[in-house]
C-alpha cells in the first residue's frame, strides 16, 4: 500500500516485489547452467567437485523458486483486474495481430507472399502511426491508397472473420 518504487516509472504497481522477482528468477537461470558445465568436464565420473556442485545449486535453485512463488501469492492477493481495459487494450491490437492470419488467407488465395506482405507491413504501419499520433505516415502507406489490397484485406478477413475474435490470438481470456 505504501511501497515505492521506482522514481523513474511512478505508475507501477508492486514493483519493488516484482523486481524481487525478476531478480531470483534471472538467480534461478544462472544457476542452471552450473550443472551442465561441470558435467561437460566430468562427462559423469561423479568426482567431488560434481557432487558439491548439486549440492550447492539444487538447493539454491529450489528455494529461489519457492521464494518467487510467496511473493507472486502476495502480488496476485492484491492483484486487481480491470477487464474493460483488458478488452480496449485487446481489441486495439487485434488487427495488428490478425495481419499473420490474413497474409497467410491471402497467400492461400493466389496473392505474392513478398508483395502482399509489404503492403499490409506499410498500411500496418500508418494504422499504428495514425494510432499514436491522430494522423497517418508519410507517403503510399499513410494515404491508404492501395484500393487493391483493401478488399483484398477486407475479402480475407470476412472469410476469416470466424477466427478473429480475441480468443484466436490471446488465448481463451476469462474475464
Amino acid at each position: 500500500k505504501y511501497q515505492v518504487g521506482s522514481s523513474a516509472m511512478p505508475y507501477k504497481r508492486n514493483p519493488m516485489r516484482c523486481e524481487r522477482v525478476t531478480g531470483l528468477a534471472r538467480l534461478v537461470l544462472s544457476l542452471a547452467g552450473s550443472p551442465p558445465m561441470t558435467a561437460s568436464e566430468q562427462w559423469f565420473e561423479r568426482t567431488l567437485d560434481d557432487s558439491s556442485n548439486r549440492r550447492v545449486v539444487l538447493p539454491e535453485a529450489f528455494l529461489a523458486v519457492d521464494g518467487i512463488l510467496q511473493i507472486l501469492l502476495n502480488v496476485f492477493d492484491g492483484l486487481v483486474v480491470y477487464p474493460k481495459v483488458i478488452e480496449a487494450h485487446v481489441a486495439a491490437e487485434l488487427p495488428f495481430m490478425a495481419s499473420e492470419n490474413i497474409l497467410m488467407a491471402a497467400v492461400k488465395a493466389g496473392g505474392n507472399r513478398q508483395e502482399l506482405h509489404e503492403k499490409i507491413r506499410l498500411h500496418a504501419q500508418a494504422a499504428g502511426a495514425l494510432a499514436i499520433t491522430g494522423r497517418g505516415g508519410d507517403g503510399p502507406a499513410g494515404q491508404f491508397a492501395d484500393r487493391q489490397l483493401h478488399l483484398l484485406v477486407l475479402a480475407v478477413a470476412l472469410q476469416l472473420q470466424h477466427r478473429l475474435g480475441a480468443g484466436s490470438e490471446a488465448g481463451d481470456m476469462q474475464t
